[in-house]
């Protein structure tokens, strides 16, 4: 990623979504400091930002971007819309937590296609389970290929070796480091 994009991306995720004092993460750890990064992902300048990164480094072949609700939403939905608008087609999709009992039914809501090469995103992943299971989902479920782990932050950095036992590539658009706080998986 060009580091005028990243260093943009940086910018913003420090001026919005992170916030230091006392917290309790999703795990029970407490930390000092957190990251709301909806406050980057669903603002229009936090958009383009998560965008112009993304599309640097997601491969020329992926077809659909997704991830689990709601962490994963507003990143898939922003990138495929910009994607769109410079001439790139990705269709984007949710995988729920639970499995919808009425209606179409399953786990997976949106435009994914038996076939389709995927990229799971995420907003912030500390340990990557969502985006483990996602990539589970999306195969057993929509009979498609995660091909790409690509979480907006990496503030965990377990992830990466994770993501390998699976054979799954991991491309984090920020790392906890790049915002100038350790790792904390």
């Amino acid at each position: 990623m060009s580091s005028s994009a990243h260093a943009a991306l940086v910018a913003h995720l420090l001026e919005y979504s992170v916030r230091t004092g006392d917290f309790t993460l999703k795990s029970g750890k407490k930390s000092h400091w957190f990251i709301d990064a909806k406050q980057t992902t669903c603002r229009a300048e936090g958009m383009l930002l998560v965008a112009d990164a993304a599309l640097e480094v997601i491969p020329p072949d992926v077809t659909a971007i997704g991830g689990l609700t709601m962490g994963a939403d507003a990143v898939a939905f922003g990138i495929a819309a910009i994607a769109a608008s410079r001439g790139r087609l990705l269709r984007s999709f949710s995988v729920r937590k639970e499995v919808k009992d009425h209606g179409g039914g399953g786990r997976i809501a949106g435009a994914l296609r038996p076939g389709d090469r995927v990229v799971i995103t995420e907003d912030a992943v500390t340990r990557g389970v969502s985006m483990l299971e996602a990539a589970q989902v999306v195969r057993t479920e929509g009979g498609a290929e995660a091909v790409l782990l690509l979480p907006v932050v990496d503030r965990g950095g377990t992830v990466e070796a994770m993501a390998a036992e699976y054979g799954l590539p991991l491309q984090a658009l920020v790392t906890a480091p790049d915002l100038g706080f350790p790792y904390e998986g």
